[in-house]
């Protein structure tokens, strides 16, 4: 009953606005749509022999996605997305149901970084696929250098299915419907490129995205105070705790949901009601519900689902 109660409870919170002060939208009014919530290889992972795999082949579990949002701006019938996953196809097409708005292609694409699960998708926009025409690509220096000069995506550019809108970092970009979308750097493993999270602003609400970070007091940001000053955080949820993987977590400083939590313990009701966990690994009992998904929404947190909407 518990469970039942906190969940309803999100979702009376995510229909009444990111303040809580709008009891109804408008049809115009715009939002954030959660597209996918799993880290960069999805769940099922391939190779995997685990239990929380071996779930979904026998049909416990169901598919999830690979962590991803899209941005619904009705008045305009504009459609855009953060990161272009391997699910690019799958998305896209729940993107243009969701808002019954049918295009041949994205408004925009704003890409976090140069790891699997947020650019691969970039080639259903080729010729092989979609062969889009002029898509605007916005990435941070080094992500444009790293298309522009690596195989298959500099073919993206030379045939003008992507054109890339280099982003400067804390810069806003403006959409219509007096939205703006600011890239914020944040510390990750930069092989390829820069790492950025984004804070999606409206008249009306404010939303930060982060599905990617190293350790929160490498960040240069105070975490606590983004939390005081957004309407809604939506943050790297990665691994649960210590000791998930085998590998040494030192490699892989996601800041576990449990480190995040204690960090956060400090906050109001209402402000741990803002934090959002995403981009779970498939090791990650949070991508499925249970006991672990329902103790974090006990203390009051909220967990990714696919198909949340956000009101901006």
């Amino acid at each position: 009953m518990w469970k039942v109660f906190i969940q309803c409870l999100s979702i009376f919170i995510l229909c009444t606005g990111c303040r809580g002060k709008r009891t109804a939208l408008p049809d115009d009014h715009p939002y954030i749509i959660i597209l996918g919530i799993a880290q960069d290889a999805g769940y099922p992972q391939a190779g995997c022999e685990k239990e929380c795999c071996k779930a979904y082949w026998s049909g416990k579990e169901t598919r999830k996605q690979v962590a991803s949002l899209g941005l619904v701006i009705p008045s305009s019938h504009q459609l855009y997305l953060f990161d272009a996953t391997p699910d690019f196809t799958r998305q896209w097409e729940t993107l243009q149901t969701a808002s019954l708005t049918r295009k041949s292609q994205p408004d925009g694409l704003f890409l976090t970084h140069a790891h699997i699960g947020h650019y691969t998708g970039l080639m259903m926009l080729g010729r092989e696929a979609m062969s889009a025409k002029g898509v605007p690509v916005y990435a941070m220096p080094g992500m444009k250098t790293f298309l522009e000069n690596n195989g298959p995506w500099d073919l993206l550019v030379q045939l003008q299915n992507i054109q890339i809108t280099t982003l400067e970092n804390q810069q806003p970009i403006a959409l219509a419907g007096k939205i703006t979308v600011t890239p914020i750097r944040v510390p990750h493993r930069d092989e390829y490129s820069e790492t950025v999270g984004y804070r999606i602003c409206s008249s009306s609400g404010a939303i930060l995205y982060i599905p990617d970070i190293d350790k929160w007091q490498l960040w240069d940001q105070d975490i606590i105070q983004m939390i005081r000053e957004n309407d809604q955080l939506i943050v790297d949820g990665t691994f649960l705790q210590n000791g998930e993987i085998e590998r040494d977590m030192r490699e892989v400083p996601h800041p576990f949901v449990r480190e995040s939590i204690a960090l956060f313990d400090s906050l109001t009701p209402q402000e741990k009601n803002k934090v959002i966990f995403i981009h779970f690994n498939h090791t990650n009992p949070l991508i499925r519900d249970g006991k672990e998904s329902m103790d974090i929404e006990q203390k009051g947190y909220r967990l990714a689902r696919e198909g949340m909407k956000i009101p901006l």
